[in-house]
Protein backbone atom coordinates (compact mmCIF):
# COMPACT_ATOMS: atom_id res chain seq x y z
CA UNK A 1 0.00 0.00 0.00
CA UNK A 2 1.38 3.40 -1.02
CA UNK A 3 1.50 6.29 1.41
CA UNK A 4 -1.34 8.78 0.85
CA UNK A 5 -3.31 6.59 -1.58
CA UNK A 6 -6.91 5.73 -0.48
CA UNK A 7 -7.62 1.99 -0.53
CA UNK A 8 -10.92 0.22 0.10
CA UNK A 9 -10.25 -2.26 2.93
CA UNK A 10 -13.83 -3.32 3.60
CA UNK A 11 -14.43 -7.07 3.31
CA UNK A 12 -17.36 -6.41 0.94
CA UNK A 13 -15.28 -3.99 -1.16
CA UNK A 14 -18.20 -1.57 -1.19
CA UNK A 15 -16.20 1.57 -0.36
CA UNK A 16 -17.42 1.62 3.24
CA UNK A 17 -13.91 1.66 4.78
CA UNK A 18 -11.26 3.72 2.98
CA UNK A 19 -7.74 3.61 4.34
CA UNK A 20 -4.93 6.11 3.79
CA UNK A 21 -1.50 5.04 5.02
CA UNK A 22 0.41 7.83 6.81
CA UNK A 23 3.30 6.02 8.53
CA UNK A 24 4.08 2.39 7.60
CA UNK A 25 5.17 -0.16 10.17
CA UNK A 26 8.64 -1.72 9.99
CA UNK A 27 7.22 -5.09 8.92
CA UNK A 28 4.09 -4.91 6.74
CA UNK A 29 3.32 -8.61 7.43
CA UNK A 30 3.37 -8.18 11.22
CA UNK A 31 -0.39 -7.76 11.57
CA UNK A 32 -2.88 -8.68 14.30
CA UNK A 33 -5.15 -11.70 13.99
CA UNK A 34 -8.79 -12.06 14.94
CA UNK A 35 -9.04 -12.25 18.72
CA UNK A 36 -5.74 -10.43 19.37
CA UNK A 37 -5.78 -7.70 21.98
CA UNK A 38 -4.60 -4.55 20.20
CA UNK A 39 -3.32 -1.29 21.69
CA UNK A 40 -3.93 1.95 19.76
CA UNK A 41 -4.20 5.72 19.93
CA UNK A 42 -6.94 7.36 17.89
CA UNK A 43 -8.62 10.66 17.11
CA UNK A 44 -12.14 10.67 15.65
CA UNK A 45 -13.75 13.50 13.65
CA UNK A 46 -16.93 13.97 11.63
CA UNK A 47 -16.32 14.07 7.89
CA UNK A 48 -19.12 16.61 7.45
CA UNK A 49 -17.57 19.47 9.43
CA UNK A 50 -14.25 18.12 10.75
CA UNK A 51 -15.35 18.47 14.38
CA UNK A 52 -13.58 16.19 16.86
CA UNK A 53 -15.85 13.90 18.88
CA UNK A 54 -13.33 11.64 20.65
CA UNK A 55 -9.58 11.22 21.14
CA UNK A 56 -7.51 8.83 23.24
CA UNK A 57 -4.55 11.10 22.52
CA UNK A 58 -6.24 14.00 24.30
CA UNK A 59 -7.03 11.75 27.27
CA UNK A 60 -3.42 10.56 27.35
CA UNK A 61 -4.55 6.94 27.63
CA UNK A 62 -4.11 4.27 24.97
CA UNK A 63 -7.14 2.22 24.00
CA UNK A 64 -7.27 -1.59 23.97
CA UNK A 65 -9.79 -4.03 22.50
CA UNK A 66 -10.01 -7.60 21.21
CA UNK A 67 -9.99 -7.53 17.44
CA UNK A 68 -12.90 -9.13 15.60
CA UNK A 69 -14.98 -9.65 18.77
CA UNK A 70 -17.52 -6.88 18.01
CA UNK A 71 -16.24 -4.79 20.91
CA UNK A 72 -15.89 -1.80 18.56
CA UNK A 73 -17.59 -0.62 15.39
CA UNK A 74 -17.32 -2.88 12.34
CA UNK A 75 -15.12 -0.35 10.54
CA UNK A 76 -12.52 -0.69 13.27
CA UNK A 77 -12.61 -4.50 13.38
CA UNK A 78 -12.01 -4.67 9.63
CA UNK A 79 -9.74 -1.64 9.31
CA UNK A 80 -7.31 -2.24 12.18
CA UNK A 81 -6.89 -5.84 10.97
CA UNK A 82 -5.08 -4.41 7.91
CA UNK A 83 -2.54 -2.46 9.97
CA UNK A 84 1.02 -3.46 10.85
CA UNK A 85 2.62 -2.98 14.24
CA UNK A 86 3.87 0.64 14.47
CA UNK A 87 1.69 1.84 11.60
CA UNK A 88 -0.39 5.05 11.51
CA UNK A 89 -3.34 5.31 9.12
CA UNK A 90 -6.48 7.36 8.51
CA UNK A 91 -9.80 5.54 7.99
CA UNK A 92 -12.92 7.07 6.47
CA UNK A 93 -15.84 4.92 7.62
CA UNK A 94 -19.40 5.24 6.36
CA UNK A 95 -22.34 4.94 8.74
CA UNK A 96 -22.96 1.35 7.59
CA UNK A 97 -19.69 0.36 9.27
CA UNK A 98 -20.05 2.84 12.14
CA UNK A 99 -23.19 3.90 14.04
CA UNK A 100 -25.78 3.59 11.26
CA UNK A 101 -28.89 5.67 10.92
CA UNK A 102 -29.25 6.16 14.71
CA UNK A 103 -25.80 7.65 15.30
CA UNK A 104 -24.40 7.90 18.84
CA UNK A 105 -25.81 10.84 20.73
CA UNK A 106 -24.90 13.48 21.55
CA UNK A 107 -21.84 13.91 19.33
CA UNK A 108 -22.43 11.61 16.35
CA UNK A 109 -25.59 12.20 14.28
CA UNK A 110 -27.38 9.51 12.29
CA UNK A 111 -25.94 8.46 8.89
CA UNK A 112 -22.62 10.12 9.83
CA UNK A 113 -19.39 9.22 8.03
CA UNK A 114 -16.50 9.18 10.48
CA UNK A 115 -12.78 9.81 10.06
CA UNK A 116 -10.32 8.14 12.43
CA UNK A 117 -6.57 8.59 12.62
CA UNK A 118 -5.28 5.40 14.26
CA UNK A 119 -1.80 4.45 15.45
CA UNK A 120 -1.28 0.74 16.18
CA UNK A 121 1.30 0.30 18.94
CA UNK A 122 1.11 -3.38 19.78
CA UNK A 123 -0.98 -6.55 19.84
CA UNK A 124 -0.88 -9.92 21.56
CA UNK A 125 -2.89 -13.12 21.72
CA UNK A 126 -6.11 -13.17 23.72
CA UNK A 127 -5.59 -14.12 27.36
CA UNK A 128 -7.97 -17.04 27.98
CA UNK A 129 -6.93 -17.94 31.53
CA UNK A 130 -9.47 -17.71 34.31
CA UNK A 131 -7.12 -15.58 36.42
CA UNK A 132 -6.12 -13.37 33.46
CA UNK A 133 -2.43 -13.99 34.15
CA UNK A 134 -1.52 -14.28 30.45
CA UNK A 135 -0.44 -17.87 30.99
CA UNK A 136 -2.48 -19.13 28.00
CA UNK A 137 -2.86 -16.96 24.92
CA UNK A 138 -4.74 -17.79 21.75
CA UNK A 139 -4.40 -16.31 18.28
CA UNK A 140 -6.93 -17.31 15.66
CA UNK A 141 -5.47 -18.30 12.28
CA UNK A 142 -8.79 -19.42 10.85
CA UNK A 143 -12.17 -18.56 12.33
CA UNK A 144 -14.33 -21.47 13.41
CA UNK A 145 -17.99 -22.18 12.74
CA UNK A 146 -21.06 -22.00 14.93
CA UNK A 147 -21.20 -21.13 18.61
CA UNK A 148 -20.61 -24.42 20.44
CA UNK A 149 -17.26 -25.26 22.00
CA UNK A 150 -15.84 -28.48 23.50
CA UNK A 151 -16.44 -29.13 27.20
CA UNK A 152 -15.00 -31.33 29.91
CA UNK A 153 -16.00 -34.94 29.41
CA UNK A 154 -16.78 -34.54 25.71
CA UNK A 155 -14.87 -35.99 22.77
CA UNK A 156 -12.56 -33.84 20.62
CA UNK A 157 -10.64 -34.62 17.44
CA UNK A 158 -7.66 -32.40 16.63
CA UNK A 159 -4.56 -31.96 14.50
CA UNK A 160 -1.67 -30.54 16.53
CA UNK A 161 1.94 -29.47 16.08
CA UNK A 162 3.85 -28.61 19.27
CA UNK A 163 7.06 -26.58 19.67
CA UNK A 164 9.40 -26.43 22.65
CA UNK A 165 12.16 -23.82 22.51
CA UNK A 166 11.71 -23.72 18.70
CA UNK A 167 12.01 -27.53 18.51
CA UNK A 168 9.08 -29.44 17.03
CA UNK A 169 8.30 -32.16 19.54
CA UNK A 170 4.75 -33.22 18.64
CA UNK A 171 2.97 -33.66 15.32
CA UNK A 172 -0.24 -35.69 15.29
CA UNK A 173 -3.32 -35.77 13.08
CA UNK A 174 -6.83 -36.98 13.90
CA UNK A 175 -6.07 -37.33 17.60
CA UNK A 176 -9.34 -38.15 19.40
CA UNK A 177 -9.56 -38.01 23.19
CA UNK A 178 -11.91 -37.24 26.10
CA UNK A 179 -11.63 -33.65 27.26
CA UNK A 180 -10.16 -33.62 30.76
CA UNK A 181 -8.06 -36.70 30.06
CA UNK A 182 -5.51 -35.11 27.77
CA UNK A 183 -2.53 -36.12 29.91
CA UNK A 184 -3.29 -39.72 28.94
CA UNK A 185 -2.45 -38.59 25.42
CA UNK A 186 0.56 -36.42 26.38
CA UNK A 187 -1.38 -33.16 26.13
CA UNK A 188 -0.80 -30.43 28.75
CA UNK A 189 -3.77 -29.15 30.74
CA UNK A 190 -3.32 -25.65 29.31
CA UNK A 191 -3.97 -26.94 25.80
CA UNK A 192 -7.28 -28.46 26.91
CA UNK A 193 -8.22 -25.11 28.45
CA UNK A 194 -7.52 -23.47 25.09
CA UNK A 195 -9.60 -26.08 23.21
CA UNK A 196 -12.58 -25.21 25.40
CA UNK A 197 -12.39 -21.70 23.86
CA UNK A 198 -12.30 -22.90 20.23
CA UNK A 199 -15.04 -23.57 17.71
CA UNK A 200 -15.44 -26.34 15.17
CA UNK A 201 -12.95 -26.03 12.24
CA UNK A 202 -11.06 -23.26 14.00
CA UNK A 203 -7.29 -23.08 13.61
CA UNK A 204 -5.36 -21.36 16.36
CA UNK A 205 -1.86 -20.61 17.60
CA UNK A 206 -1.68 -21.39 21.33
CA UNK A 207 1.09 -20.28 23.71
CA UNK A 208 1.40 -21.86 27.17
CA UNK A 209 3.74 -20.48 29.81
CA UNK A 210 5.43 -23.01 32.16
CA UNK A 211 2.60 -22.84 34.70
CA UNK A 212 0.21 -24.42 32.17
CA UNK A 213 2.41 -26.94 30.40
CA UNK A 214 3.50 -30.38 31.65
CA UNK A 215 4.44 -29.11 35.13
CA UNK A 216 6.43 -31.05 37.69
CA UNK A 217 5.96 -34.37 35.88
CA UNK A 218 7.30 -33.20 32.54
CA UNK A 219 6.68 -35.35 29.46
CA UNK A 220 9.39 -38.02 28.97
CA UNK A 221 7.77 -39.16 25.72
CA UNK A 222 8.61 -35.80 24.12
CA UNK A 223 11.83 -35.13 26.06
CA UNK A 224 10.38 -32.35 28.22
CA UNK A 225 11.88 -32.30 31.70
CA UNK A 226 9.92 -31.86 34.96
CA UNK A 227 9.33 -28.20 35.87
CA UNK A 228 10.57 -27.09 32.47
CA UNK A 229 10.76 -23.29 32.23
CA UNK A 230 10.25 -22.88 28.49
CA UNK A 231 6.89 -21.89 27.04
CA UNK A 232 5.18 -24.30 24.67
CA UNK A 233 3.47 -23.26 21.45
CA UNK A 234 0.93 -25.29 19.50
CA UNK A 235 -0.67 -25.01 16.12
CA UNK A 236 -4.12 -26.54 16.66
CA UNK A 237 -6.90 -27.45 14.26
CA UNK A 238 -10.14 -28.44 15.99
CA UNK A 239 -11.69 -30.76 13.43
CA UNK A 240 -14.74 -31.95 15.36
CA UNK A 241 -16.12 -32.54 18.85
CA UNK A 242 -19.07 -33.96 20.75
CA UNK A 243 -20.15 -32.13 23.86
CA UNK A 244 -20.84 -33.98 27.09
CA UNK A 245 -24.06 -33.22 28.92
CA UNK A 246 -23.77 -30.27 31.28
CA UNK A 247 -24.99 -30.66 34.86
CA UNK A 248 -28.00 -28.42 34.27
CA UNK A 249 -29.09 -30.74 31.47
CA UNK A 250 -29.17 -33.80 33.76
CA UNK A 251 -31.82 -35.09 36.10
CA UNK A 252 -30.89 -35.94 39.69
CA UNK A 253 -30.69 -39.63 38.84
CA UNK A 254 -28.43 -38.92 35.87
CA UNK A 255 -26.14 -36.84 38.07
CA UNK A 256 -25.81 -39.71 40.55
CA UNK A 257 -25.00 -42.14 37.76
CA UNK A 258 -22.49 -39.80 36.13
CA UNK A 259 -20.88 -39.03 39.48
CA UNK A 260 -20.21 -42.71 40.07
CA UNK A 261 -18.46 -42.89 36.70
CA UNK A 262 -16.37 -39.81 37.51
CA UNK A 263 -15.46 -41.20 40.93
CA UNK A 264 -14.38 -44.57 39.51
CA UNK A 265 -12.34 -42.89 36.79
CA UNK A 266 -10.74 -40.58 39.34
CA UNK A 267 -9.74 -43.52 41.50
CA UNK A 268 -8.20 -45.21 38.46
CA UNK A 269 -6.14 -42.10 37.72
CA UNK A 270 -5.13 -41.76 41.38
CA UNK A 271 -3.78 -45.31 41.47
CA UNK A 272 -1.70 -44.48 38.40
CA UNK A 273 -0.36 -41.36 40.20
CA UNK A 274 -2.09 -39.08 37.69
CA UNK A 275 -3.06 -36.71 40.46
CA UNK A 276 -4.21 -33.75 38.38
CA UNK A 277 -6.48 -35.91 36.26
CA UNK A 278 -7.89 -37.64 39.34
CA UNK A 279 -8.55 -34.28 41.00
CA UNK A 280 -10.42 -33.13 37.89
CA UNK A 281 -12.79 -36.12 38.10
CA UNK A 282 -13.45 -35.64 41.81
CA UNK A 283 -14.19 -31.95 41.21
CA UNK A 284 -16.78 -33.03 38.64
CA UNK A 285 -18.47 -35.17 41.31
CA UNK A 286 -18.64 -32.17 43.62
CA UNK A 287 -19.90 -29.86 40.88
CA UNK A 288 -22.72 -32.25 39.98
CA UNK A 289 -23.92 -33.04 43.50
CA UNK A 290 -23.08 -30.10 45.77
CA UNK A 291 -26.23 -28.12 44.99
CA UNK A 292 -28.55 -30.90 43.82
CA UNK A 293 -31.85 -30.69 45.76
CA UNK A 294 -34.25 -32.87 43.74
CA UNK A 295 -33.36 -36.25 45.25
CA UNK A 296 -35.29 -37.72 48.17
CA UNK A 297 -35.01 -40.63 50.59
CA UNK A 298 -32.36 -43.23 49.82
CA UNK A 299 -31.26 -41.35 46.71
CA UNK A 300 -30.60 -38.23 48.77
CA UNK A 301 -28.55 -40.35 51.17
CA UNK A 302 -26.63 -41.72 48.18
CA UNK A 303 -25.99 -38.16 47.02
CA UNK A 304 -24.60 -37.19 50.42
CA UNK A 305 -22.38 -40.25 50.56
CA UNK A 306 -21.09 -39.73 47.03
CA UNK A 307 -20.49 -36.02 47.62
CA UNK A 308 -18.55 -36.77 50.79
CA UNK A 309 -16.47 -39.37 48.94
CA UNK A 310 -15.71 -36.88 46.16
CA UNK A 311 -14.60 -34.25 48.66
CA UNK A 312 -12.46 -36.61 50.71
CA UNK A 313 -10.81 -38.09 47.62
CA UNK A 314 -10.10 -34.59 46.34
CA UNK A 315 -8.42 -33.71 49.65
CA UNK A 316 -6.01 -36.60 49.07
CA UNK A 317 -5.13 -35.17 45.67
CA UNK A 318 -4.70 -31.70 47.14
CA UNK A 319 -2.43 -32.96 49.91
CA UNK A 320 -0.28 -34.76 47.34
CA UNK A 321 -0.06 -31.68 45.13
CA UNK A 322 0.71 -29.33 48.04
CA UNK A 323 -2.54 -27.33 48.04
CA UNK A 324 -2.70 -27.27 51.85
CA UNK A 325 -5.17 -24.43 52.29
CA UNK A 326 -7.75 -25.81 49.84
CA UNK A 327 -7.38 -29.28 51.39
CA UNK A 328 -8.03 -27.86 54.87
CA UNK A 329 -11.02 -25.86 53.67
CA UNK A 330 -12.51 -28.89 51.93
CA UNK A 331 -12.22 -30.97 55.12
CA UNK A 332 -14.06 -28.22 56.98
CA UNK A 333 -16.92 -28.47 54.48
CA UNK A 334 -17.16 -32.19 55.13
CA UNK A 335 -17.17 -31.67 58.91
CA UNK A 336 -19.76 -28.90 58.65
CA UNK A 337 -22.18 -31.48 57.22
CA UNK A 338 -21.07 -34.42 59.34
CA UNK A 339 -18.78 -33.99 62.34
CA UNK A 340 -18.24 -37.74 62.74
CA UNK A 341 -15.86 -38.29 59.82
CA UNK A 342 -12.45 -39.32 61.24
CA UNK A 343 -10.71 -39.06 57.86
CA UNK A 344 -11.72 -35.39 57.62
CA UNK A 345 -10.07 -34.62 60.97
CA UNK A 346 -6.99 -36.64 60.03
CA UNK A 347 -6.50 -34.97 56.66
CA UNK A 348 -7.18 -31.52 58.05
CA UNK A 349 -4.52 -32.31 60.64
CA UNK A 350 -2.08 -33.21 57.87
CA UNK A 351 -2.83 -29.91 56.13
CA UNK A 352 -2.32 -27.99 59.40
CA UNK A 353 1.08 -29.63 59.90
CA UNK A 354 2.16 -28.34 56.50
CA UNK A 355 0.70 -24.92 57.35
CA UNK A 356 2.80 -24.98 60.57
CA UNK A 357 -0.27 -24.82 62.81
CA UNK A 358 0.89 -27.69 65.00
CA UNK A 359 -1.42 -27.06 67.95
CA UNK A 360 -4.45 -27.16 65.64
CA UNK A 361 -3.07 -30.31 64.04
CA UNK A 362 -2.81 -32.06 67.42
CA UNK A 363 -6.45 -31.18 68.17
CA UNK A 364 -7.49 -32.61 64.80
CA UNK A 365 -5.73 -35.91 65.45
CA UNK A 366 -7.23 -36.08 68.95
CA UNK A 367 -10.70 -35.55 67.45
CA UNK A 368 -9.94 -38.32 64.97
CA UNK A 369 -9.02 -40.66 67.86
CA UNK A 370 -12.22 -39.87 69.74
CA UNK A 371 -14.17 -41.33 66.81
CA UNK A 372 -11.61 -43.99 65.87
CA UNK A 373 -9.60 -44.87 69.02
CA UNK A 374 -7.58 -47.58 67.26
CA UNK A 375 -6.24 -45.25 64.60
CA UNK A 376 -2.48 -45.79 64.97
CA UNK A 377 -1.66 -43.26 62.26
CA UNK A 378 -3.38 -40.50 64.24
CA UNK A 379 -1.47 -41.50 67.40
CA UNK A 380 1.81 -41.35 65.48
CA UNK A 381 0.90 -37.95 64.07
CA UNK A 382 0.38 -36.56 67.57
CA UNK A 383 3.84 -37.81 68.58
CA UNK A 384 5.26 -36.25 65.41
CA UNK A 385 3.60 -32.90 66.13
CA UNK A 386 4.87 -32.83 69.71
CA UNK A 387 8.39 -33.58 68.50
CA UNK A 388 8.11 -30.78 65.93
CA UNK A 389 6.94 -28.39 68.66
CA UNK A 390 9.88 -29.45 70.88
CA UNK A 391 12.34 -28.98 68.03
CA UNK A 392 10.89 -25.56 67.41
CA UNK A 393 11.23 -24.56 71.06
CA UNK A 394 14.78 -25.90 71.26
CA UNK A 395 15.66 -23.85 68.20
CA UNK A 396 14.07 -20.76 69.77
CA UNK A 397 16.04 -21.28 72.99
CA UNK A 398 19.29 -21.48 71.08
CA UNK A 399 18.38 -18.38 69.13
CA UNK A 400 17.49 -16.44 72.30
CA UNK A 401 20.60 -17.70 74.11
CA UNK A 402 22.77 -16.27 71.37
CA UNK A 403 20.81 -13.04 71.59
CA UNK A 404 21.41 -12.85 75.37
CA UNK A 405 25.14 -13.42 74.84
CA UNK A 406 25.18 -10.51 72.43
CA UNK A 407 23.34 -8.35 74.99
CA UNK A 408 25.93 -9.28 77.67
CA UNK A 409 28.83 -8.51 75.35
CA UNK A 410 27.28 -5.15 74.48
CA UNK A 411 26.82 -4.34 78.19
CA UNK A 412 30.40 -5.29 78.95
CA UNK A 413 31.67 -3.04 76.16
CA UNK A 414 29.59 -0.14 77.45
CA UNK A 415 30.85 -0.63 81.01
CA UNK A 416 34.46 -0.76 79.87
CA UNK A 417 33.95 2.39 77.83
CA UNK A 418 32.37 4.12 80.80
CA UNK A 419 35.34 3.28 83.02
CA UNK A 420 37.81 4.51 80.42
CA UNK A 421 36.01 7.84 80.16
CA UNK A 422 35.63 8.32 83.93
CA UNK A 423 38.03 10.99 85.44
CA UNK A 424 39.76 10.07 88.72
CA UNK A 425 38.75 11.84 91.97
CA UNK A 426 41.68 13.92 93.36
CA UNK A 427 41.56 15.32 96.96
CA UNK A 428 44.24 18.01 97.75
CA UNK A 429 45.94 18.16 101.16
CA UNK A 430 45.56 21.26 103.23
CA UNK A 431 48.36 23.59 102.38
CA UNK A 432 49.32 27.09 101.63
CA UNK A 433 47.47 27.01 98.34
CA UNK A 434 44.28 25.70 99.81
CA UNK A 435 41.14 27.76 99.93
CA UNK A 436 39.68 28.92 103.18
CA UNK A 437 36.10 28.86 104.14
CA UNK A 438 34.06 31.70 105.43
CA UNK A 439 34.92 30.73 109.00
CA UNK A 440 38.59 31.10 108.31
CA UNK A 441 39.30 27.38 108.16
CA UNK A 442 40.75 25.77 105.05
CA UNK A 443 38.24 23.95 102.88
CA UNK A 444 38.51 20.62 101.02
CA UNK A 445 39.36 21.17 97.33
CA UNK A 446 38.19 18.50 94.84
CA UNK A 447 40.09 19.12 91.64
CA UNK A 448 38.88 16.07 89.72
CA UNK A 449 35.06 16.00 90.02
CA UNK A 450 33.32 12.72 89.14
CA UNK A 451 31.90 12.88 85.59
CA UNK A 452 28.12 13.06 85.94
CA UNK A 453 26.98 13.74 82.35
CA UNK A 454 25.49 10.35 81.38
CA UNK A 455 24.84 9.39 77.73
CA UNK A 456 21.03 9.31 77.99
CA UNK A 457 20.48 7.63 74.61
CA UNK A 458 22.87 4.82 75.48
CA UNK A 459 21.25 4.29 78.86
CA UNK A 460 17.77 4.14 77.35
CA UNK A 461 18.96 1.66 74.74
CA UNK A 462 20.58 -0.44 77.46
CA UNK A 463 17.40 -0.45 79.53
CA UNK A 464 15.33 -1.44 76.49
CA UNK A 465 17.70 -4.35 75.82
CA UNK A 466 17.30 -5.54 79.40
CA UNK A 467 13.52 -5.28 79.27
CA UNK A 468 13.40 -7.17 75.94
CA UNK A 469 15.51 -9.95 77.39
CA UNK A 470 13.26 -10.19 80.46
CA UNK A 471 10.11 -10.31 78.32
CA UNK A 472 11.63 -13.01 76.11
CA UNK A 473 12.56 -15.18 79.08
CA UNK A 474 9.06 -14.79 80.52
CA UNK A 475 7.55 -15.79 77.15
CA UNK A 476 9.77 -18.87 76.97
CA UNK A 477 8.90 -19.88 80.54
CA UNK A 478 5.19 -19.41 79.77
CA UNK A 479 5.44 -21.59 76.61
CA UNK A 480 7.37 -24.28 78.49
CA UNK A 481 4.82 -24.41 81.30
CA UNK A 482 1.93 -24.62 78.82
Amino acid sequence: MSIGEPVDVSEAQDGGILKVLKVPGPDPDDRPWTGDRVTVHYTGTLEADGSKFDSSVDRGEKFQFNLGKQEVIKGWDQGVATMARGETAVFTITSKYAYGEMGSAPKIPGHATLVFEVQLFDFEGEDITKDKDKGITKRIRQAGQGFDQPNDGGLATVDIIGYHNKREFDNRSDLTFVMGEGRDHNLPSGLETALEKMKRNEKAHITLNPKYNFGKLGCPTFGIQPNDQFSLTYEVYLKSFERAKEGWQMSGDEKLEQSQLYKDKGTEFFKLNKIDMAANKYRKVIDLLEHEISLKGEKEESRRTMLQAGRMNLTMCLLKSGDWIEARDLCEKVLAENENVPKAYFRRGEANIQLNDLDAAIEDFKDCLEIDPENKAAKNKIVQCKQLIKNKRDKEKKTYAKMFDRFAEADARKEAERKRNEKPVVINDWGTNSNKGTNGMESLQVTGDVQMNLDIDREIEKQQDIELAEETMQSLESKSSS
